[in-house]
């Protein structure tokens, strides 16, 4: 425990000095430094007891000095062993009963609760012996009363947080499911509001006096100033609004609420949440949905939702990470003999462009897979989705057999060929004879052979283009798709992944074309052999424009510009402690937003977030197993 003792100055800024809490009659920090280890545990375990009854200034940094020591070490047994579950229940359960009082805004009280719930989310994080541990301590009652709303979205969080952890694990999911209605009930609510909430009660409050200090102590650590905290903010808020969902995941794995959690408006509200830049390593909403295709109950519901269809079908063609999720959601649905005739007229069209994939993240031979779903059995009555399956018929099964008895030569013949063809169609594309040089690619593309695959990524791509100067935003999308999945490694070719972004970008997809733009820009800095990296002014004013559309608190900030938005008042209701905030946003503070981001984009080459807990850190028996490793 020498790490407690280096970090006992590196807490929140408090009036209370190592020397004065040294001068109490029980002090927790001279028992850590006991040389006798026996008597040492027996202090430890003495100290955990008497902290929550006694009401001096030192329990906020014993708290912090904890929370430090439980970040840094979650695995380490000792605490655990002597009592530490118990001491942080009691000191919720103080905090919450005491809120009325003086106690909770007395020494910097205030912090306590949140620090309470963070150790125990943190050592229950790895090990199931831990969170039995806390669960027999009595810990879910009090972690549920900050769930509940009782102080704060920041004690929210870290509530959250820890539930979630105890959900994970067998042997501690059915002490959180004693109250599973409730839980449930509360984690979609937190879920569906938190963004709103954090906006309105922090982000969104201008004055920085008018925000509650201690908010800003607890996120910026004491040090950073106004953008730093919405920053913070901004990251803490996914994570609040990301942890709740996988409470959520836990039941669905076991099949337990779906009546709760697949309730139309949710479903579709799901399908937003994708946890922002701040959070790219959680699969948010998409993580549910799928949890959910994996169920009868849960298709059924999903099928039934045109909204949701519709952005799994968005997300198959996009260079988003959880890509292969939305196409995975797709296919079950497909096999599905129940739900297959409500999804074939809209995912056909989509899925149609990625039967050449070859493999995406940890799935190979994907391409595979989804001609298998879409040629199975009957044909379709509606004569444009049965065109395109006979596309994927000629182009995976007869062009296939044909171009097997191929020559060598014959290869080499009509590679030459086709090379002329698409000459031919560049200098029709020069001289502005767009719809002309579009017939040309085609034709090169049906005599090109399916084997030459950099070659008719080059065609569709270069089709792309043409139909983007006529306005096809969809078939430009299409070629685009398709291009990417021939390029090496998927989604690599950089001219496709600007020329899907611009054709999004005119369909209004904004989420799709910022993440097609990101990987444009990663392209354009790794391609790049000198130390100053230029980034295309078009392409950074393409990111300018979707971030903002995209914020996290983008719908929020609208709310809060319609002050006769109901569930906004009901929102400034719930926050009615707060002061009023300023409704608008000067120009000049989106364009710094902005300048930052971009700025970010060109230090770390690429969005990267440091968090302060990764939420896919949990156990491989949990996460793994509701997430990872479930085959088609």
């Amino acid at each position: 425990m020498d790490y407690l003792k280096k970090k006992e100055k590196k807490t929140l800024p408090t009036n209370v000095t190592k020397e004065q809490a040294c001068t109490r009659p029980f002090c927790f920090f001279c028992t850590m430094k006991e040389p006798n280890s026996f008597k040492r545990r027996a202090g430890i375990s003495a100290c955990f007891k008497e902290l929550p009854l006694r009401e001096d200034q030192g329990n906020v940094l014993v708290l912090s000095s904890l929370w430090n020591v439980a970040m840094a070490h979650p695995d380490d047994p000792e605490f655990p062993s002597l009592g530490i579950f118990d001491c942080m229940a009691r000191f919720i359960h103080k905090g919450i009963n005491n809120k009325s009082t003086s106690w909770i805004q007395r020494d910097q009280n205030i912090f306590i609760p949140y620090y309470a719930a963070h150790v125990i989310g943190s050592y229950t994080m790895n090990k199931a012996a831990f969170a039995e541990k806390a669960v027999a301590s009595g810990v879910i009652p009090p972690l549920l009363e900050l769930l509940r709303g009782k102080m704060s979205w920041v004690e929210q969080r870290v509530a959250v947080r820890a539930l979630g952890h105890l959900a994970s694990y067998e042997r501690t999911f059915e002490a959180v499911a004693e109250y599973e209605e409730e839980v449930v009930n509360l984690a979609i609510k937190l879920a569906s509001t938190c963004l709103d909430v954090v906006y309105v009660s922090f982000v969104g409050v201008k004055d920085e006096i008018k925000r509650q200090k201690y908010h800003c102590n607890l996120l910026t650590r004491g040090v950073g100033g106004f953008e730093m905290e919405n920053c913070k903010a901004e990251e803490w808020a996914s994570q609040l609004q990301c942890w709740s969902l996988y409470i959520l995941n836990c039941f669905a794995c076991k099949e337990r609420s779906l009546n709760l959690i697949c309730k139309g408006n949710f479903l579709k509200e799901l399908c937003g949440m994708w946890g922002g830049l701040a959070n790219h390593s959680s699969p948010a909403g998409i993580g549910l949905v799928r949890i959910l295709c994996y169920s009868k109950y849960g298709r059924k519901k999903i099928a039934e939702s045109k909204v949701v269809i519709e952005s799994l079908c968005n997300l198959s063609r996009s260079s988003d990470d959880w890509q292969y999720m939305g196409i995975d959601c797709l296919l079950l649905l497909l096999k599905d003999p129940n739900t297959r005739y409500k999804v074939i007229d809209m995912a056909a069209l989509f899925l149609v462009d990625l039967v050449e994939l070859k493999s995406l993240g940890d799935r190979s031979n994907l391409g595979e897979a989804i001609t298998k779903a879409l040629l199975l059995n009957e044909l379709n009555k509606n004569r444009r989705i049965e065109k395109c399956l006979e596309e994927v018929w000629n182009l995976k099964v007869q062009r296939r057999k044909k171009e097997r008895l191929l020559s060598e030569e014959k290869i080499e013949e009509s590679r030459v060929l086709v090379d002329l063809m698409k000459q031919e169609a560049n200098h029709m594309f020069c001289i502005g004879e767009i719809e002309e040089a579009i017939k040309k690619y085609s034709e090169a593309l049906k005599m090109c052979p399916l084997g030459l695959r950099k070659e008719r990524m080059v065609l569709y791509s270069n089709r792309a283009q043409c139909e983007l100067l006529i306005g096809d935003a969809d078939a430009a999308i299409r070629d685009s798709t398709r291009a990417l999945c021939l390029s090496s490694p998927v989604n690599s070719h950089s001219k496709s992944l600007w020329r899907r972004s611009q054709a999004y970008d005119m369909k209004g997809l904004a989420k799709e074309s910022m993440m097609d733009c990101l990987m444009f820009i990663n392209g354009c800095i790794k391609s790049e052999s000198s130390k100053r990296v230029k980034v295309p002014y078009y392409a950074a004013r393409m990111i300018s424009k979707q971030m903002d559309a995209t914020w996290l608190f983008a719908t929020a900030r609208s709310k809060m510009a319609t002050v006769d938005d109901q569930d906004f008042q009901e929102i400034k209701e719930v926050q009615k402690s707060e002061s009023r905030v300023n409704l608008h946003e000067s120009s000049s503070d989106k364009q710094d937003y902005h300048d930052e981001m971009m700025r970010i984009v060109m230090q770390k080459k690429g969005l990267s977030t440091i968090f302060e807990e990764p939420l896919t850190q949990l156990k491989e028996e949990s996460w793994r197993t509701m997430e990872r490793t479930k085959t088609m």
